[in-house]
């Protein structure tokens, strides 16, 4: 499965980057997220409760985030286990462009579901992952807002 998508965010690239790089803010913006701890400068480990369709499970996951094009963007790979709901594991590849003062936040990711989650059919799943990843966005773009204003 394979997402992408391409936001404005009414902040400075560098208020973004910040905001992408801090666990308390990612914490508040992902739908479902219980924990976001900062394991290591470039690890993070997250507990997060996600209900695709009947499926309601509690994963548990690693993120890697590989910095070397900062501030202009980051990759991230991460891989989670929801005991037996199944496993998820992917990329993703996000760019920000400054345009003035705002930034373009754009990014493409892959992801690969098994157990009983991949039972439930690809057009659920991209669906679901399509809606959780467009709560996300919404609620980071308003967090970055509030920050670029104070």
């Amino acid at each position: 499965m394979e997402l992408s998508e391409e936001i404005r965010i009414k902040a400075p690239r560098e208020v973004v980057y910040a905001g992408l790089n801090d666990p308390e803010v990612l914490k508040a913006c992902i739908p479902g997220c219980e924990e976001l701890t900062q394991t290591s400068e470039n690890e993070l480990e997250a507990k997060v409760v996600l209900k695709i369709g009947p499926v309601k499970a509690r994963f548990g996951g690693q993120v890697t985030l590989d910095r070397s094009n900062a501030p202009g963007g980051f990759t991230l790979t991460g891989e989670g286990k929801g005991g037996a709901a199944g496993f998820a594991k992917g990329g993703a590849e996000v760019t920000l462009i400054e345009d003035g003062d705002e930034t373009v936040l754009s990014y493409t990711a892959k992801a690969e579901v098994g157990g009983k989650i991949a039972q439930l059919g690809s057009r659920l799943i991209q669906g679901t992952a399509k809606k959780l990843s467009a709560k996300f966005f919404a609620s980071f773009a308003e967090e970055m807002q509030a920050s670029a204003v104070l």
